[in-house]
């Protein structure tokens, strides 16, 4: 007999602009959180940025009053890390990357260096310079497969938006012809393994994210059910330009009620 938390409702939650914005809590977020709990709902905070480990992120979210356990969160940096650890397990990398993701590829027993490396990774980092960038083009000429944590061109700051890992990979793809293989949103493989640490079915999951490109493109792929919020970077009037359309559009994740909304499953037995 299958798990009975196969039939649970859970949710796949995306970070900033969803939760909150910078060092600001998004109106309704601690209310959608509390219902999840009240309800017994398995939930994962779900987030492209590989710069922060599980346990930053927690913290990053405790200054704004919402204090989680670090098991919930799933990084890209983690999904990467897994993916290397499922294709060539023990083996070596060169990164250009945060804490977070050399933190987690450490943890899988991948050894960092520059001495022909199996695989050359990108990801969001504060030390990215030429000659990192000059040695990763050499590494990847000669060889070395190359992977990045996830394909957002820009990041939100209080200023406006920065580069994001898929802005930095792009010189190296321009000057290699080598194209990045991405681990995060919307790579269905992200969803499937941050499902498989809730031991939820896809049929069952909702997505909710912001970004229709990486959170609801990635939650279709996955088979999950997608809401998208409009309190990030998605307008209404912005759905018209995509060939794709989530299953439910609110303000904010406080309009979610997760004992009302249906998932597929749900859907489909009606």
């Amino acid at each position: 007999m299958p798990d009975d938390s196969t039939y649970t409702k859970a949710f796949l939650i995306d970070m900033d602009g969803v939760i909150n914005k910078g060092a600001t809590l998004i109106p309704g977020a601690r209310e959608f959180l509390q219902r999840l709990r009240d309800g017994g709902h398995p939930y994962l905070f779900i987030t492209n940025n590989s710069y922060y480990t599980p346990a930053e992120l927690r913290d990053r979210l405790g200054r704004i009053g919402i204090d989680e356990d670090e098991k919930r969160f799933y990084t890209s940096a983690m999904a990467t890390a897994t993916f290397l650890e499922y294709q060539m397990p023990r083996c070596t990398a060169y990164v250009i990357g945060g804490n977070g993701l050399i933190h987690e590829l450490e943890k899988r027993g991948i050894a960092i260096t520059d001495k022909n490396p199996d695989y050359v990774i990108v990801g969001e980092t504060d030390k990215y310079d030429y000659r990192r960038i000059v040695e990763a083009t050499h590494l990847i000429q000669e060889g070395a497969r190359f992977i990045a944590t996830n394909q957002d061109i820009t990041g939100p700051t209080p200023r406006g938006p920065v580069p994001a890992c898929g802005a930095l990979v792009a010189p190296l793809e321009r000057v290699t012809g080598v194209k990045a293989y991405f681990l995060g949103k919307p790579n269905p493989a992200m969803m499937f393994w941050a499902r498989k640490k809730l031991r939820v079915h896809s049929a069952n999951s909702f997505m909710v994210g912001d970004r229709m490109e990486t959170d609801i493109l990635g939650g279709l792929e996955a088979g999950m059910t997608c809401c998208l919020v409009l309190s990030g970077v998605t307008s209404r009037e912005m759905l018209a330009r995509y060939p794709y359309l989530p299953d439910y559009v609110f303000n904010h994740v406080g309009e979610i009620d997760p004992d009302i909304i249906l998932s597929r499953r749900e859907r489909v037995q009606e």
